[in-house]
Protein backbone atom coordinates (compact mmCIF):
# COMPACT_ATOMS: atom_id res chain seq x y z
CA UNK A 1 0.00 0.00 0.00
CA UNK A 2 1.61 3.25 -1.09
CA UNK A 3 0.86 6.70 0.21
CA UNK A 4 -0.30 7.89 -3.18
CA UNK A 5 -1.31 11.36 -4.19
CA UNK A 6 -5.00 10.88 -3.54
CA UNK A 7 -6.67 9.45 -0.49
CA UNK A 8 -8.58 6.26 -1.05
CA UNK A 9 -10.97 7.12 1.76
CA UNK A 10 -14.55 7.73 0.67
CA UNK A 11 -15.88 8.61 4.11
CA UNK A 12 -17.80 11.88 4.31
CA UNK A 13 -17.07 14.61 6.87
CA UNK A 14 -19.87 13.47 9.17
CA UNK A 15 -18.66 9.86 9.20
CA UNK A 16 -15.06 10.91 9.75
CA UNK A 17 -16.06 13.14 12.65
CA UNK A 18 -18.10 10.31 14.13
CA UNK A 19 -15.07 7.99 13.94
CA UNK A 20 -12.86 10.65 15.53
CA UNK A 21 -15.34 11.33 18.32
CA UNK A 22 -15.59 7.63 19.15
CA UNK A 23 -12.11 7.91 20.67
CA UNK A 24 -13.25 10.69 23.01
CA UNK A 25 -16.33 8.89 24.35
CA UNK A 26 -14.49 6.75 26.95
CA UNK A 27 -13.68 9.99 28.79
CA UNK A 28 -17.30 11.03 29.40
CA UNK A 29 -16.73 12.63 32.84
CA UNK A 30 -13.96 14.88 31.56
CA UNK A 31 -16.05 15.78 28.52
CA UNK A 32 -19.01 16.62 30.79
CA UNK A 33 -16.86 19.09 32.75
CA UNK A 34 -15.67 20.65 29.49
CA UNK A 35 -19.26 20.99 28.25
CA UNK A 36 -20.34 22.60 31.54
CA UNK A 37 -17.52 25.10 31.11
CA UNK A 38 -18.67 25.77 27.56
CA UNK A 39 -22.30 26.33 28.60
CA UNK A 40 -21.27 28.84 31.26
CA UNK A 41 -18.87 30.74 28.98
CA UNK A 42 -21.23 30.92 25.96
CA UNK A 43 -23.79 33.47 27.33
CA UNK A 44 -21.12 35.69 28.89
CA UNK A 45 -20.83 37.66 25.63
CA UNK A 46 -24.44 38.77 25.66
CA UNK A 47 -24.21 39.56 29.38
CA UNK A 48 -21.14 41.73 28.73
CA UNK A 49 -22.98 43.70 26.02
CA UNK A 50 -25.92 44.27 28.40
CA UNK A 51 -23.56 45.59 31.10
CA UNK A 52 -22.11 48.05 28.57
CA UNK A 53 -25.60 49.51 28.05
CA UNK A 54 -26.07 49.87 31.83
CA UNK A 55 -22.65 51.45 32.21
CA UNK A 56 -23.34 54.09 29.53
CA UNK A 57 -26.98 54.94 30.19
CA UNK A 58 -27.22 54.57 33.99
CA UNK A 59 -23.67 55.45 35.04
CA UNK A 60 -22.13 57.80 32.47
CA UNK A 61 -25.31 59.66 31.45
CA UNK A 62 -27.58 59.47 34.56
CA UNK A 63 -24.60 59.46 36.96
CA UNK A 64 -26.21 56.80 39.21
CA UNK A 65 -23.64 55.84 41.91
CA UNK A 66 -25.59 52.75 42.97
CA UNK A 67 -25.66 51.58 39.36
CA UNK A 68 -21.89 52.16 39.19
CA UNK A 69 -21.36 49.85 42.18
CA UNK A 70 -23.60 47.17 40.73
CA UNK A 71 -22.05 47.35 37.24
CA UNK A 72 -18.51 47.26 38.69
CA UNK A 73 -19.26 44.19 40.81
CA UNK A 74 -21.16 42.54 37.97
CA UNK A 75 -18.29 43.04 35.47
CA UNK A 76 -15.73 41.65 37.93
CA UNK A 77 -17.94 38.67 38.78
CA UNK A 78 -18.74 38.00 35.12
CA UNK A 79 -15.09 38.11 34.00
CA UNK A 80 -14.02 35.90 36.92
CA UNK A 81 -16.76 33.39 36.18
CA UNK A 82 -15.87 33.42 32.48
CA UNK A 83 -12.15 32.93 33.21
CA UNK A 84 -12.67 30.04 35.62
CA UNK A 85 -15.06 28.13 33.39
CA UNK A 86 -13.03 28.81 30.23
CA UNK A 87 -10.05 27.25 32.03
CA UNK A 88 -12.18 24.23 32.95
CA UNK A 89 -13.39 23.88 29.38
CA UNK A 90 -9.97 24.34 27.74
CA UNK A 91 -8.02 22.18 30.20
CA UNK A 92 -10.36 19.22 30.22
CA UNK A 93 -11.02 19.34 26.50
CA UNK A 94 -7.37 19.58 25.43
CA UNK A 95 -6.14 16.99 27.94
CA UNK A 96 -8.95 14.66 26.85
CA UNK A 97 -7.77 15.19 23.26
CA UNK A 98 -4.30 13.97 24.24
CA UNK A 99 -5.78 10.90 25.95
CA UNK A 100 -7.88 10.11 22.88
CA UNK A 101 -4.80 10.44 20.69
CA UNK A 102 -2.90 8.02 22.90
CA UNK A 103 -5.66 5.45 22.42
CA UNK A 104 -5.86 6.08 18.67
CA UNK A 105 -2.09 5.86 18.21
CA UNK A 106 -2.05 2.59 20.19
CA UNK A 107 -4.83 1.18 18.01
CA UNK A 108 -3.10 2.23 14.81
CA UNK A 109 0.26 0.75 15.79
CA UNK A 110 -1.38 -2.45 17.00
CA UNK A 111 -3.26 -2.66 13.70
CA UNK A 112 -0.05 -2.16 11.73
CA UNK A 113 2.10 -4.74 13.51
CA UNK A 114 -0.55 -7.43 13.08
CA UNK A 115 -0.84 -6.85 9.34
CA UNK A 116 0.93 -9.39 7.09
CA UNK A 117 4.39 -8.77 5.65
CA UNK A 118 2.81 -8.04 2.28
CA UNK A 119 1.54 -4.73 3.67
CA UNK A 120 5.03 -3.67 4.75
CA UNK A 121 6.55 -4.78 1.45
CA UNK A 122 4.14 -2.43 -0.32
CA UNK A 123 4.44 0.49 2.15
CA UNK A 124 7.21 2.93 2.98
CA UNK A 125 8.36 3.08 6.59
CA UNK A 126 8.49 6.88 6.52
CA UNK A 127 4.88 7.04 5.33
CA UNK A 128 3.72 4.77 8.16
CA UNK A 129 5.66 6.85 10.69
CA UNK A 130 4.03 10.01 9.34
CA UNK A 131 0.56 8.55 9.81
CA UNK A 132 1.35 7.41 13.35
CA UNK A 133 2.86 10.72 14.43
CA UNK A 134 1.67 13.62 12.27
CA UNK A 135 -1.77 12.51 11.08
CA UNK A 136 -2.86 11.16 14.46
CA UNK A 137 -1.77 14.38 16.16
CA UNK A 138 -4.02 16.38 13.84
CA UNK A 139 -7.04 14.39 15.01
CA UNK A 140 -6.48 15.60 18.58
CA UNK A 141 -7.77 18.97 17.39
CA UNK A 142 -11.10 17.59 16.22
CA UNK A 143 -13.14 17.50 19.46
CA UNK A 144 -11.68 20.62 21.13
CA UNK A 145 -12.26 22.53 17.90
CA UNK A 146 -15.79 21.16 17.61
CA UNK A 147 -16.52 22.16 21.21
CA UNK A 148 -15.09 25.60 20.57
CA UNK A 149 -17.23 25.80 17.42
CA UNK A 150 -20.36 24.86 19.39
CA UNK A 151 -19.45 27.22 22.24
CA UNK A 152 -19.01 30.13 19.87
CA UNK A 153 -22.21 29.12 18.06
CA UNK A 154 -24.12 29.38 21.35
CA UNK A 155 -22.44 32.72 21.96
CA UNK A 156 -23.53 33.90 18.51
CA UNK A 157 -27.10 32.71 19.10
CA UNK A 158 -27.20 34.51 22.46
CA UNK A 159 -25.86 37.73 20.97
CA UNK A 160 -28.25 37.55 18.00
CA UNK A 161 -31.13 37.16 20.45
CA UNK A 162 -29.87 40.11 22.46
CA UNK A 163 -29.48 42.47 19.48
CA UNK A 164 -32.94 41.57 18.21
CA UNK A 165 -34.34 42.18 21.69
CA UNK A 166 -32.45 45.48 21.92
CA UNK A 167 -33.57 46.92 18.57
CA UNK A 168 -35.05 45.04 15.64
CA UNK A 169 -34.26 47.78 13.15
CA UNK A 170 -30.57 47.82 14.07
CA UNK A 171 -30.58 44.03 14.16
CA UNK A 172 -31.77 43.92 10.54
CA UNK A 173 -28.81 46.00 9.31
CA UNK A 174 -26.39 44.15 11.56
CA UNK A 175 -27.48 40.68 10.46
CA UNK A 176 -28.16 41.33 6.78
CA UNK A 177 -24.67 40.10 5.86
CA UNK A 178 -25.10 36.73 7.66
CA UNK A 179 -25.66 34.78 4.39
CA UNK A 180 -22.14 35.82 3.36
CA UNK A 181 -20.82 34.23 6.55
CA UNK A 182 -22.45 30.92 5.64
CA UNK A 183 -20.98 31.14 2.12
CA UNK A 184 -17.47 31.74 3.51
CA UNK A 185 -17.74 28.65 5.72
CA UNK A 186 -18.85 26.40 2.88
CA UNK A 187 -16.46 27.74 0.24
CA UNK A 188 -13.34 27.68 2.38
CA UNK A 189 -14.12 24.36 4.14
CA UNK A 190 -13.77 22.40 0.90
CA UNK A 191 -10.57 24.20 -0.06
CA UNK A 192 -9.03 23.83 3.41
CA UNK A 193 -9.83 20.11 3.52
CA UNK A 194 -8.22 19.58 0.11
CA UNK A 195 -5.06 21.53 0.88
CA UNK A 196 -4.85 19.92 4.33
CA UNK A 197 -4.83 16.49 2.68
CA UNK A 198 -2.14 17.66 0.24
CA UNK A 199 -0.02 19.06 3.06
CA UNK A 200 -0.16 15.77 4.97
CA UNK A 201 0.87 13.81 1.87
CA UNK A 202 3.81 16.17 1.34
CA UNK A 203 4.78 15.80 5.00
CA UNK A 204 4.66 12.02 4.57
CA UNK A 205 6.84 12.16 1.44
CA UNK A 206 9.34 14.32 3.32
CA UNK A 207 9.43 11.83 6.19
CA UNK A 208 10.08 8.99 3.73
CA UNK A 209 13.09 10.77 2.22
CA UNK A 210 14.41 11.64 5.67
CA UNK A 211 14.02 8.10 7.01
CA UNK A 212 15.67 6.53 3.96
CA UNK A 213 18.51 9.03 3.97
CA UNK A 214 19.39 8.60 7.63
CA UNK A 215 18.97 4.81 7.55
CA UNK A 216 21.09 4.44 4.41
CA UNK A 217 23.78 6.96 5.35
CA UNK A 218 26.60 4.40 4.95
CA UNK A 219 25.57 3.64 1.37
CA UNK A 220 25.13 7.35 0.63
CA UNK A 221 28.65 8.10 1.83
CA UNK A 222 30.10 5.04 0.10
CA UNK A 223 28.84 6.35 -3.23
CA UNK A 224 29.59 10.00 -2.38
CA UNK A 225 25.90 10.65 -3.08
CA UNK A 226 25.29 13.27 -0.40
CA UNK A 227 24.43 15.92 -2.99
CA UNK A 228 21.86 13.60 -4.60
CA UNK A 229 20.13 12.96 -1.29
CA UNK A 230 20.25 16.62 -0.33
CA UNK A 231 18.61 17.39 -3.67
CA UNK A 232 15.82 14.86 -2.97
CA UNK A 233 15.27 16.32 0.49
CA UNK A 234 15.18 19.90 -0.82
CA UNK A 235 12.62 18.92 -3.48
CA UNK A 236 10.25 17.28 -1.00
CA UNK A 237 10.86 20.02 1.56
CA UNK A 238 9.94 22.64 -1.04
CA UNK A 239 6.77 20.72 -1.97
CA UNK A 240 5.85 20.67 1.71
CA UNK A 241 6.56 24.41 1.92
CA UNK A 242 4.34 25.17 -1.09
CA UNK A 243 1.34 23.30 0.28
CA UNK A 244 1.87 24.79 3.76
CA UNK A 245 2.07 28.33 2.34
CA UNK A 246 -1.09 27.72 0.31
CA UNK A 247 -2.83 26.51 3.45
CA UNK A 248 -1.77 29.69 5.30
CA UNK A 249 -3.00 31.80 2.40
CA UNK A 250 -6.42 30.15 2.43
CA UNK A 251 -6.61 30.45 6.20
CA UNK A 252 -5.78 34.15 6.12
CA UNK A 253 -8.12 34.81 3.21
CA UNK A 254 -10.95 33.19 5.16
CA UNK A 255 -10.19 35.25 8.27
CA UNK A 256 -9.92 38.52 6.36
CA UNK A 257 -13.18 37.90 4.52
CA UNK A 258 -14.82 37.38 7.89
CA UNK A 259 -13.39 40.68 9.11
CA UNK A 260 -14.67 42.51 6.02
CA UNK A 261 -18.14 41.04 6.55
CA UNK A 262 -18.05 42.16 10.19
CA UNK A 263 -16.85 45.63 9.23
CA UNK A 264 -19.65 45.93 6.68
CA UNK A 265 -22.22 45.06 9.32
CA UNK A 266 -20.71 47.53 11.81
CA UNK A 267 -20.72 50.31 9.20
CA UNK A 268 -24.37 49.74 8.35
CA UNK A 269 -25.36 49.73 12.02
CA UNK A 270 -23.27 52.82 12.81
CA UNK A 271 -24.84 54.78 9.94
CA UNK A 272 -28.41 53.73 10.70
CA UNK A 273 -28.05 53.89 14.50
CA UNK A 274 -26.13 57.19 14.41
CA UNK A 275 -28.94 58.80 12.46
CA UNK A 276 -31.44 57.57 15.07
CA UNK A 277 -29.34 58.92 17.96
CA UNK A 278 -29.15 62.31 16.18
CA UNK A 279 -32.92 62.25 15.71
CA UNK A 280 -33.40 61.38 19.41
CA UNK A 281 -34.98 57.98 18.74
CA UNK A 282 -32.14 55.97 20.31
CA UNK A 283 -29.95 56.50 23.37
CA UNK A 284 -26.15 56.58 23.00
CA UNK A 285 -25.92 53.74 25.51
CA UNK A 286 -28.24 51.58 23.45
CA UNK A 287 -26.22 52.25 20.29
CA UNK A 288 -22.91 51.58 22.05
CA UNK A 289 -24.32 48.43 23.61
CA UNK A 290 -25.57 47.31 20.20
CA UNK A 291 -22.17 47.99 18.57
CA UNK A 292 -20.48 46.13 21.42
CA UNK A 293 -22.81 43.17 20.95
CA UNK A 294 -22.22 43.29 17.20
CA UNK A 295 -18.44 43.34 17.68
CA UNK A 296 -18.78 40.45 20.11
CA UNK A 297 -21.00 38.68 17.56
CA UNK A 298 -18.42 38.70 14.79
CA UNK A 299 -15.51 37.79 17.09
CA UNK A 300 -16.99 34.35 17.88
CA UNK A 301 -17.85 33.98 14.19
CA UNK A 302 -14.15 34.48 13.38
CA UNK A 303 -13.26 31.96 16.10
CA UNK A 304 -15.78 29.56 14.57
CA UNK A 305 -13.97 30.04 11.28
CA UNK A 306 -10.65 29.27 12.97
CA UNK A 307 -12.14 26.19 14.62
CA UNK A 308 -13.45 25.10 11.23
CA UNK A 309 -9.91 25.30 9.83
CA UNK A 310 -8.67 23.02 12.61
CA UNK A 311 -11.57 20.63 12.03
CA UNK A 312 -10.80 20.43 8.30
CA UNK A 313 -7.12 19.76 9.06
CA UNK A 314 -8.17 17.05 11.53
CA UNK A 315 -10.41 15.47 8.91
CA UNK A 316 -7.58 15.40 6.37
CA UNK A 317 -5.47 13.52 8.92
CA UNK A 318 -8.39 11.28 9.87
CA UNK A 319 -8.83 10.19 6.26
CA UNK A 320 -5.28 8.83 6.19
CA UNK A 321 -5.45 7.22 9.64
CA UNK A 322 -8.78 5.47 9.19
CA UNK A 323 -7.69 4.41 5.72
CA UNK A 324 -5.47 1.91 7.55
CA UNK A 325 -7.72 1.23 10.54
CA UNK A 326 -10.89 0.60 8.52
CA UNK A 327 -9.68 -0.55 5.09
CA UNK A 328 -11.50 -3.83 4.31
CA UNK A 329 -8.65 -5.09 2.10
CA UNK A 330 -6.13 -4.83 4.97
CA UNK A 331 -6.72 -7.95 6.98
CA UNK A 332 -4.71 -8.83 10.09
CA UNK A 333 -2.93 -12.15 10.19
CA UNK A 334 -5.09 -14.95 11.51
CA UNK A 335 -4.21 -18.41 12.71
CA UNK A 336 -6.03 -21.51 13.80
CA UNK A 337 -6.93 -22.70 17.27
CA UNK A 338 -4.49 -25.59 17.73
CA UNK A 339 -1.45 -25.01 19.94
CA UNK A 340 1.72 -26.46 18.43
CA UNK A 341 3.56 -27.81 21.45
CA UNK A 342 4.55 -31.32 20.34
CA UNK A 343 7.95 -32.48 19.03
CA UNK A 344 8.75 -32.09 15.35
CA UNK A 345 7.71 -35.14 13.29
CA UNK A 346 7.47 -34.18 9.64
CA UNK A 347 7.07 -31.18 7.34
CA UNK A 348 5.29 -31.82 4.06
CA UNK A 349 5.20 -29.23 1.26
CA UNK A 350 2.77 -30.28 -1.45
CA UNK A 351 2.61 -28.67 -4.92
CA UNK A 352 3.05 -25.10 -3.69
CA UNK A 353 2.61 -22.16 -6.05
CA UNK A 354 3.19 -18.56 -5.08
CA UNK A 355 3.45 -15.28 -7.03
CA UNK A 356 4.27 -11.89 -5.55
CA UNK A 357 1.77 -9.07 -6.13
CA UNK A 358 4.15 -7.25 -8.47
CA UNK A 359 5.65 -10.43 -9.97
CA UNK A 360 5.37 -11.32 -13.64
CA UNK A 361 6.12 -15.01 -13.05
CA UNK A 362 5.64 -17.45 -10.15
CA UNK A 363 8.30 -17.28 -7.45
CA UNK A 364 7.38 -20.89 -6.58
CA UNK A 365 5.93 -23.12 -9.28
CA UNK A 366 4.78 -26.52 -8.07
CA UNK A 367 7.23 -27.13 -5.20
CA UNK A 368 6.93 -30.38 -3.28
CA UNK A 369 9.29 -31.31 -0.46
CA UNK A 370 9.33 -33.49 2.64
CA UNK A 371 11.48 -32.92 5.73
CA UNK A 372 11.64 -35.61 8.44
CA UNK A 373 12.55 -35.30 12.08
CA UNK A 374 16.30 -34.96 12.69
CA UNK A 375 17.14 -34.23 9.04
CA UNK A 376 19.45 -31.46 7.90
CA UNK A 377 18.10 -30.34 4.54
CA UNK A 378 20.01 -27.78 2.47
CA UNK A 379 18.44 -25.70 -0.30
CA UNK A 380 20.75 -24.31 -2.99
CA UNK A 381 20.32 -22.64 -6.34
CA UNK A 382 21.07 -19.46 -8.24
CA UNK A 383 19.71 -16.09 -7.10
CA UNK A 384 15.99 -15.72 -7.76
CA UNK A 385 15.32 -19.45 -7.67
CA UNK A 386 12.77 -19.08 -4.81
CA UNK A 387 14.78 -20.38 -1.83
CA UNK A 388 13.97 -17.56 0.59
CA UNK A 389 10.37 -17.35 -0.63
CA UNK A 390 9.93 -21.03 0.19
CA UNK A 391 11.12 -20.76 3.78
CA UNK A 392 9.07 -17.57 4.29
CA UNK A 393 5.95 -19.66 3.73
CA UNK A 394 6.76 -21.90 6.69
CA UNK A 395 6.11 -19.32 9.46
CA UNK A 396 3.26 -17.99 7.29
CA UNK A 397 4.90 -14.69 6.49
CA UNK A 398 3.20 -15.22 3.12
CA UNK A 399 0.38 -17.54 2.05
CA UNK A 400 0.65 -19.77 -1.05
CA UNK A 401 -1.97 -19.30 -3.73
CA UNK A 402 -2.07 -23.05 -4.45
CA UNK A 403 -1.01 -26.22 -2.67
CA UNK A 404 -0.65 -26.84 1.04
CA UNK A 405 1.95 -27.21 3.78
CA UNK A 406 1.49 -29.75 6.54
CA UNK A 407 3.37 -29.79 9.84
CA UNK A 408 3.04 -32.97 11.89
CA UNK A 409 0.14 -33.94 9.63
CA UNK A 410 -1.83 -30.70 10.11
CA UNK A 411 -2.14 -27.69 7.83
CA UNK A 412 -0.14 -24.69 9.03
CA UNK A 413 -3.36 -22.67 9.15
CA UNK A 414 -4.72 -24.97 11.87
CA UNK A 415 -2.12 -23.77 14.37
CA UNK A 416 -2.16 -20.48 16.24
CA UNK A 417 0.34 -18.07 14.73
CA UNK A 418 2.16 -17.53 18.01
CA UNK A 419 2.72 -21.25 18.67
CA UNK A 420 3.67 -21.89 15.02
CA UNK A 421 6.31 -19.17 15.04
CA UNK A 422 7.64 -20.12 18.46
CA UNK A 423 8.09 -23.62 17.03
CA UNK A 424 10.58 -22.27 14.48
CA UNK A 425 13.90 -20.55 14.92
CA UNK A 426 14.98 -18.31 12.04
CA UNK A 427 18.50 -17.00 11.54
CA UNK A 428 18.86 -14.90 8.39
CA UNK A 429 21.66 -12.95 6.73
CA UNK A 430 20.08 -9.76 8.09
CA UNK A 431 21.20 -9.96 11.72
CA UNK A 432 18.70 -7.48 13.14
CA UNK A 433 19.24 -6.25 16.68
CA UNK A 434 17.16 -3.80 18.68
CA UNK A 435 18.54 -0.73 20.45
CA UNK A 436 18.60 -2.68 23.70
CA UNK A 437 21.13 -4.41 25.90
CA UNK A 438 22.92 -7.56 24.82
CA UNK A 439 20.82 -9.55 27.31
CA UNK A 440 17.62 -7.94 26.05
CA UNK A 441 18.44 -8.87 22.45
CA UNK A 442 19.31 -12.48 23.27
CA UNK A 443 16.15 -12.93 25.35
CA UNK A 444 13.92 -11.05 22.90
CA UNK A 445 10.44 -12.53 22.52
CA UNK A 446 10.82 -15.14 25.27
CA UNK A 447 7.44 -16.34 26.51
CA UNK A 448 8.73 -17.38 29.93
CA UNK A 449 10.91 -15.93 32.65
CA UNK A 450 14.62 -16.37 32.11
CA UNK A 451 17.67 -15.82 34.25
CA UNK A 452 21.07 -14.44 33.38
CA UNK A 453 22.72 -17.86 33.51
CA UNK A 454 20.52 -19.11 30.66
CA UNK A 455 21.47 -16.11 28.57
CA UNK A 456 25.17 -16.62 29.22
CA UNK A 457 24.93 -20.35 28.40
CA UNK A 458 23.25 -19.50 25.08
CA UNK A 459 25.97 -16.92 24.38
CA UNK A 460 28.71 -19.45 25.12
CA UNK A 461 27.12 -21.96 22.75
CA UNK A 462 27.03 -19.20 20.11
CA UNK A 463 30.72 -18.35 20.71
CA UNK A 464 29.64 -14.89 21.81
CA UNK A 465 30.42 -14.87 25.54
CA UNK A 466 34.07 -13.86 25.09
CA UNK A 467 33.44 -10.70 23.07
CA UNK A 468 30.40 -9.81 25.20
CA UNK A 469 32.57 -9.92 28.32
CA UNK A 470 34.91 -7.39 26.73
CA UNK A 471 32.11 -4.86 26.08
CA UNK A 472 32.00 -1.80 28.39
CA UNK A 473 28.99 -3.05 30.39
CA UNK A 474 29.13 -6.71 29.39
CA UNK A 475 25.66 -8.14 28.92
CA UNK A 476 24.18 -4.77 29.94
CA UNK A 477 25.80 -2.94 27.00
CA UNK A 478 23.44 -1.14 24.64
CA UNK A 479 24.17 -2.35 21.09
CA UNK A 480 22.77 0.74 19.29
CA UNK A 481 20.22 0.98 16.50
CA UNK A 482 20.29 -2.25 14.45
CA UNK A 483 23.37 -3.28 16.49
CA UNK A 484 25.53 -0.56 14.96
CA UNK A 485 28.12 -0.82 17.78
CA UNK A 486 28.93 -4.44 16.88
CA UNK A 487 30.62 -6.09 13.91
CA UNK A 488 28.70 -8.26 11.45
CA UNK A 489 30.01 -11.49 12.96
CA UNK A 490 29.21 -10.34 16.49
CA UNK A 491 25.66 -9.39 15.54
CA UNK A 492 25.14 -12.75 13.86
CA UNK A 493 26.37 -14.63 16.91
CA UNK A 494 23.89 -12.74 19.08
CA UNK A 495 21.04 -13.76 16.78
CA UNK A 496 22.27 -17.36 17.01
CA UNK A 497 22.34 -17.07 20.82
CA UNK A 498 18.78 -15.77 20.61
CA UNK A 499 17.75 -18.87 18.62
CA UNK A 500 19.61 -21.19 21.04
CA UNK A 501 17.78 -19.68 24.00
CA UNK A 502 14.49 -20.04 22.16
CA UNK A 503 15.29 -23.74 21.60
CA UNK A 504 12.97 -24.31 18.60
CA UNK A 505 12.20 -27.80 17.29
CA UNK A 506 12.62 -26.61 13.67
CA UNK A 507 15.50 -24.38 12.62
CA UNK A 508 15.63 -22.28 9.45
CA UNK A 509 18.94 -20.75 8.35
CA UNK A 510 18.65 -18.28 5.47
CA UNK A 511 22.19 -17.64 4.17
CA UNK A 512 23.27 -16.90 7.74
CA UNK A 513 26.97 -16.54 6.83
CA UNK A 514 26.79 -14.99 3.36
CA UNK A 515 27.61 -11.46 4.52
CA UNK A 516 30.60 -12.39 6.71
CA UNK A 517 34.33 -12.40 6.14
CA UNK A 518 36.25 -15.68 6.25
CA UNK A 519 37.32 -15.46 9.89
CA UNK A 520 33.88 -14.40 11.14
CA UNK A 521 32.27 -17.11 9.01
CA UNK A 522 34.43 -19.79 10.61
CA UNK A 523 33.38 -18.74 14.13
CA UNK A 524 29.72 -18.37 13.15
CA UNK A 525 29.82 -21.83 11.52
CA UNK A 526 30.90 -23.31 14.85
CA UNK A 527 28.05 -21.49 16.58
CA UNK A 528 25.58 -22.72 13.98
CA UNK A 529 26.80 -26.26 14.43
CA UNK A 530 25.96 -26.03 18.12
CA UNK A 531 22.56 -24.60 17.23
CA UNK A 532 21.72 -27.37 14.75
CA UNK A 533 22.93 -30.28 16.86
CA UNK A 534 20.07 -32.75 17.48
CA UNK A 535 17.64 -30.43 15.71
CA UNK A 536 15.76 -30.58 12.41
CA UNK A 537 17.24 -27.90 10.16
CA UNK A 538 16.50 -26.31 6.79
CA UNK A 539 19.55 -24.46 5.51
CA UNK A 540 19.64 -22.03 2.60
CA UNK A 541 23.21 -21.46 1.50
CA UNK A 542 24.96 -19.63 -1.30
CA UNK A 543 28.32 -21.20 -0.48
CA UNK A 544 28.17 -24.91 -1.17
CA UNK A 545 31.07 -25.55 1.21
CA UNK A 546 28.68 -24.98 4.10
CA UNK A 547 26.14 -27.66 3.09
CA UNK A 548 28.17 -30.54 1.66
CA UNK A 549 27.49 -32.72 4.72
CA UNK A 550 23.72 -32.10 4.76
CA UNK A 551 21.55 -35.24 4.79
CA UNK A 552 19.89 -33.96 1.63
CA UNK A 553 20.54 -31.07 -0.74
CA UNK A 554 17.61 -29.64 -2.69
CA UNK A 555 18.51 -27.83 -5.93
CA UNK A 556 16.11 -25.10 -7.04
CA UNK A 557 15.89 -23.01 -10.21
CA UNK A 558 13.14 -20.63 -11.42
CA UNK A 559 10.80 -21.61 -8.60
CA UNK A 560 11.09 -25.37 -9.22
CA UNK A 561 12.96 -28.26 -7.58
CA UNK A 562 15.42 -29.60 -10.17
CA UNK A 563 16.91 -32.37 -8.08
CA UNK A 564 17.54 -33.50 -4.52
CA UNK A 565 19.89 -35.94 -2.84
CA UNK A 566 23.30 -36.13 -1.15
CA UNK A 567 26.26 -34.16 -2.53
CA UNK A 568 28.02 -36.93 -4.44
CA UNK A 569 24.84 -38.17 -6.06
CA UNK A 570 23.86 -34.67 -7.21
CA UNK A 571 27.22 -34.22 -8.91
CA UNK A 572 26.30 -37.10 -11.21
CA UNK A 573 22.58 -36.50 -11.79
CA UNK A 574 22.15 -32.69 -11.70
CA UNK A 575 24.05 -30.57 -14.26
CA UNK A 576 22.95 -27.36 -12.50
CA UNK A 577 24.43 -28.50 -9.19
CA UNK A 578 27.60 -29.70 -10.90
CA UNK A 579 27.96 -26.30 -12.57
CA UNK A 580 27.45 -24.43 -9.29
CA UNK A 581 29.98 -26.72 -7.64
CA UNK A 582 32.59 -26.31 -10.35
CA UNK A 583 32.18 -22.51 -10.28
CA UNK A 584 32.92 -22.41 -6.54
CA UNK A 585 35.64 -25.05 -6.48
CA UNK A 586 37.35 -24.50 -9.80
CA UNK A 587 40.83 -24.62 -8.30
CA UNK A 588 40.61 -28.30 -7.41
CA UNK A 589 39.09 -31.38 -8.94
CA UNK A 590 37.55 -32.44 -5.71
CA UNK A 591 37.00 -31.06 -2.25
CA UNK A 592 36.89 -33.13 0.85
CA UNK A 593 33.82 -32.87 2.92
CA UNK A 594 34.20 -30.16 5.59
CA UNK A 595 34.84 -31.13 9.18
CA UNK A 596 32.87 -30.51 12.35
CA UNK A 597 33.14 -26.74 11.97
CA UNK A 598 30.92 -26.49 8.87
CA UNK A 599 27.34 -27.16 8.01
Amino acid sequence: MSDGKKSMTNLGSRQLLKRCLSYFLPFKKRLALAVVGMLVVAPCGAASAWLVKLAVDDVLIRKDVQALKLVTIAIFALMTLKGVFRFIQTYYMNSTGLMAIEALRNDLYERMVYLPLRFFNESQVGMLMSRLLNDVSLISQSLPSMVMFVRELFTVIGLIGYVIYLDRGLAFWGLIVMPMVVWVFKAFSRKLRKIGRKTQINASDLTVVLQEGLSGIRVIKAFAAESIEVGKFKTENHNFLKSSVKRIRLSEQSSRVMEIVGAMAAALVLWYGGMRVIDGNLTPGALLSFLTALAMLYEPIKRMNSANMDIQAALSGAERVFEILDAPDLKVETGGTEELDEPFQELSIEDIRFTYAEGNRPALDGISLRVRAGERVAIVGPSGSGKTTLVNLLPRFFEPQEGRILLNGRALSDYTLSSLRRFMGIVSQDAFLFNDTVSGNIAYGMQRRWDQREIEDAARAAYAHEFISELPAGYGTLVGERGVKLSGGQKQRLTIARAILKNPPLLILDEATSALDTESERIVQLALENLMRNRTSIVIAHRLSTVLTADRIVVMENGRVRAQGPHKELLDICPLYARLYSMQFAESDSVEAPDHGTL
